[in-house]
């Protein structure tokens, strides 16, 4: 399954049917009135959140989202026939965004969530509406209420508990592998990372589900590398781990850049709870890991953890640190906010 999380569709309601204009012609019924039916309703464009998908890649094969119009009325006060609404299924956490991709018509963070987006035409009115003491053979009635036409967007941001970030090659895919049954791509070059991974992590009989995303470099904001476009699916989490290769001799540098990258995207993000850890430190000696970590928590002006994702040292310690900053979030007796997503 191939991973999207933007995508931008047309959709446009059902206009609503035309009134009738008739007459009762029967034998023997020499006036008999009007009975020109009402017109159906135009079908509605609705969205829901459903459980089981975690991409929006069904919307890159279609992008048009059209629903039937209303029938028109018929004599002897026949109603037509309205029209199928149609509902775009996406995953839970989509945002629904106006054309301009800023303004948010809706957000969808729980499984059966619907939203309308486009509201059906109503039908017209038939003759027999029109009908009155002193008109008593009406020849007019209403052609239905056009369909609502529109642009949106869908971005979808991935629920999880833990947000990873760091610089690429930091030891998050190997530690999302580490700890859950999520199998990331895992290699020694920059960006192997390349879509958003989901890992259900389990640490003293608590479940909480990790987000890594492809890592970050300095003017990421500006597009740089892969850019800040997966930082959205970190903004829902209630910490994130901010990761630093134990084995970069410019540890300060390298936990500012990321920082800064997140400040630029959103000062709400960048205000987050957020962990900082060392990673690989089984790569460095005992007193280079010391001086390492007496910089790290000069440059972040707080506690470092140092872990090791192949050895599994302070991998416990660093879980029991997120927990404690998640458990506050979670209601009494809830579950993890998604399931293990593979690409």
């Amino acid at each position: 399954m191939k991973f999207l999380d933007l995508a931008k569709v047309q959709i446009r309601s059902g206009a609503g049917g035309a009134g009738c204009v008739s007459f009762r012609r029967e034998k023997f019924i020499e006036f008999g009135g009007p009975d020109g039916g009402d017109g159906g309703n135009g079908g509605s464009v609705w969205a829901e959140a459903v459980a089981g998908l975690n991409t929006l890649i069904d919307f890159r094969y279609q992008q048009h989202f059209f629903a039937r119009n209303g029938q028109p009325g018929m004599g002897s006060q026949r109603t037509g026939k309205s029209g199928e609404d149609i509902v775009l299924r996406v995953p839970v956490g989509t945002e629904i965004l106006e054309e301009d991709g800023e303004t948010v018509i809706a957000d969808l963070t729980e499984v059966g969530q619907r939203v309308l987006l486009a509201q059906g035409g109503n039908g017209g009115w038939g003759n027999l509406r029109f009908k009155s003491s002193t008109n008593r053979a009406p020849r007019n009635a209403n052609p239905g209420q056009p369909g609502i036409e529109r642009t949106i967007v869908l971005r979808l941001k991935l629920i999880a508990d833990a947000g990873l970030v760091g610089l690429p090659n930091a030891g998050k895919s190997t530690l999302l592998a580490t700890v859950s049954n999520a199998r990331p791509r895992i290699a020694d070059y920059p960006f192997t990372t390349l879509v958003p991974n989901l890992g259900v992590v389990a640490i003293d009989g608590r479940e909480f589900v990790m987000a890594d995303i492809p890592g970050l470099i300095e003017g990421a904001s500006e597009g740089r590398g892969l850019g800040d476009r997966f930082l959205g699916h970190v903004e829902r989490c209630a910490v994130i781990l901010h990761l630093v290769d134990a084995t970069s001799a410019t540890i300060a540098r390298d936990y500012r850049t990321i920082v800064t990258e997140l400040a630029a995207y959103s000062p709400k993000l960048a205000a987050k709870p957020r962990i900082v850890a060392l990673s690989k430190i089984d790569a460095i000696d005992a007193r280079t890991l010391a001086n390492r970590r007496r910089s790290l928590e000069k440059a972040s002006g707080g506690p470092v953890l140092a872990m090791s994702s192949v050895s599994g040292a302070g991998v416990a310690e660093v879980l029991r640190a997120l927990w404690a900053r998640i458990a506050p979030t979670r209601a009494p007796g809830s579950a993890p906010g998604r399931q293990p997503w593979h690409p």
